[in-house]
């Protein structure tokens, strides 16, 4: 996540979920993974949506609070931390691994997670926001790994109890990819006892929201996201 995204359309999706999960009695965490903001592309501009209608009616409330952030044009992720957006411990300590060398970065990240691990203590459902996604070969120990999740990271909030979702980007491959690299996760050894399944929010830059189930909670999610396809999300969801 960086502040130039702040109530783009990964907003909107990613909170409508956390939204759902929460009037079902669900408590929430959100670490947003927050590195600094890039300007070498135009990420961050999907905001059309706040002008369409198919959109404000899956939540209208959400709509309209983040549509009020996007046209102040100051866009901070700590102005959604709001108890009218999602009321949730949030973690927004920057990973920022800006001028470090290698080992440096790793005793930073790991300072880093010990201490969002501490605050999502407790918390029934971990939210993870990393730019891209969990970590891929080409990134792990290099500068731009602060834009991925490592399981290791997704395994320590689920240790605590809590079930957890992290963001997947869509890049150039096909759904199955990313689901069957999310099922070799959820059945490894990191995760006893976990069920998994994904969300495609299809429509608009296109992305997947990953879950780690833990066992008691695994009713309650599933009966919450079913219900939720059945709205007016559901144009804009399916399962993977």
């Amino acid at each position: 996540m960086q502040d130039r995204y702040t109530g783009d359309i990964g907003d909107f999706s990613k909170l409508g979920i956390l939204r759902v999960l929460q009037r079902a009695g669900l408590s929430i965490g959100l670490n947003w993974y927050l590195t600094p903001d890039e300007s070498h592309n135009n990420d961050g501009r999907h905001v059309k949506y706040l002008s369409l209608d198919e959109f404000r009616v899956c939540d209208e409330e959400l709509w309209f609070e983040l549509k009020s952030i996007v046209e102040v044009g100051d866009r901070k992720v700590r102005y959604m931390e709001s108890d009218r957006i999602l009321k949730a411990g949030f973690f927004t300590e920057c990973l920022d691994f800006s001028g470090m060398k290698k080992p440096d970065r790793i005793t930073f990240r790991n300072e880093w997670y010990g201490r969002s691990l501490a605050a999502m203590a407790g918390i029934d459902i971990v939210c993870v926001d990393p730019d891209n996604g969990l970590v891929v070969p080409s990134a792990k120990g290099r500068p731009k790994e602060n834009k991925y999740v490592l399981p290791d990271e997704l395994a320590g909030y689920y240790a605590q109890g809590s079930s957890v979702i992290y963001y997947q980007h869509k890049a150039r491959r096909k759904d199955g990819f990313y689901s069957k690299q999310h099922d070799e996760l959820v059945c490894g050894p990191r995760f006893p006892g976990a069920k998994g399944f994904g969300l495609k929010f299809k429509t608009t830059s296109q992305r997947y929201y990953f879950f780690i189930v833990q066992p008691r909670h695994e009713a309650l999610i599933e009966n919450a996201m079913s219900t939720m396809l059945s709205t007016a999300w559901g144009k804009h969801f399916c399962l993977v």
